[in-house]
């Protein structure tokens, strides 16, 4: 038996309450997807117009008075406090993939606990959609096509190892890991291909790249399996 809360076969678009772009949110907000709000984010969600589908988390952070515009059922109050909303989130979504927006911004900590979710949940794609890059778990096998000189970086969660394509500098035969050799400020030289032995590696990229980071999946399809926890 599936005891998720949230179950889509198409995209779901998950808002935090960190800082997130108004432009980029409301057009997301226009696309026919299911949206939940991680705790907070409901707020942003209702002074858009819309009700979110589902609102998940603590509840430390929403106003009761916003709880009360929210329509029956859509509340999901889960109270333990040893997880993050967005790991509440993640590990209560099941869908294809998860566009996350208000989860990158001015705080550090928040934003290195939603690295490790992604890390601690790598059966679930989520790419992370900010002011100024998009970040996701890199998949076993991906094929993207950017343009020269895009900016492409590589930030390892854990000891990790692949192979490129299209790469300034590729990545075949280096051992990456968080305390020694990273990957980040690499630039597109060609078409590129990239294939990893574990979902350690952080993919981040500018936000401009996200319809052909979208077309790469959909085209790989590649996913891992979960970790069991």
């Amino acid at each position: 038996m599936n005891s998720k809360i949230v179950h889509s076969l198409s995209p779901v678009l998950l808002v935090g309450g960190g800082d997130c772009p108004k432009g980029a949110l409301t057009n997301a907000l226009t696309l026919p997807h299911l949206v939940v709000a991680a705790d907070g984010g409901a707020a942003r969600v209702l002074g858009l117009g819309r009700m979110p589908d589902s609102v998940i988390g603590d509840m430390d952070s929403l106003d009761p008075a916003l709880q009360a515009q929210l329509a029956p059922g859509v509340l999901h109050h889960i109270s333990e406090q040893n997880s993050t909303d967005f790991d509440k989130c993640l590990r209560n979504i099941d869908a294809p993939l998860i566009l996350a927006h208000g989860f990158l911004g001015a705080r550090v900590d928040h934003q290195l606990a939603a690295f490790t979710v992604l890390v601690r949940r790598p059966e679930q794609r989520c790419i992370l959609v900010g002011a100024h890059d998009i970040v996701m778990i890199a998949p076993p096998r991906l094929a993207l096509s950017l343009p020269t000189g895009t900016r492409f970086s590589l930030f390892p969660m854990g000891p990790v190892s692949g192979q490129s394509q299209g790469l300034r500098w590729p990545i075949d035969g280096i051992g990456f890991e968080p305390n020694g050799r990273i990957g980040t400020s690499n630039e597109v030289s060609g078409p590129v291909e990239l294939t990893f032995d574990t979902p350690q590696m952080l993919l981040i990229l500018p936000p401009e790249c996200l319809e052909p980071l979208l077309d790469g999946l959909t085209t790989t399809g590649a996913t891992w399996p979960a970790r069991g926890v």
